[in-house]
């Protein structure tokens, strides 16, 4: 499964992360840079198990805090509605 933005849901880049704007709602998250970064990779198709080794890695955290940490983030952007799961290999 791959993660996408819904079509009104546009990001960008600050100099402490990022801005997400739900042009629906009208409504928008400002995420730091370690948000910015997971979102960035899920978009990219980079499996949550393999973000959280990033994490682990450069915040010296265990990988299972790392890992429920991404969890928790990708649950909050679909409660959100701000992403939409697609099987991987389709447009």
């Amino acid at each position: 499964m791959t993660v996408r933005l819904r079509a009104d849901v546009s990001t960008t880049d600050t100099g402490e992360g990022m801005v997400v704007l739900d042009e629906r709602a009208g409504r928008y998250w400002q995420l730091n840079q370690t948000g910015a970064l997971v979102l960035r990779l899920l978009l990219d198709g980079v499996a949550p198990h393999q973000i959280a080794r990033v994490l682990a890695e450069r915040h010296a955290v265990r990988i299972e805090r790392a890992a429920a940490d991404v969890t928790t983030f990708l649950a909050q952007l679909r409660t959100a509605g701000l992403v939409t799961d697609h099987p991987r290999g389709r447009s």
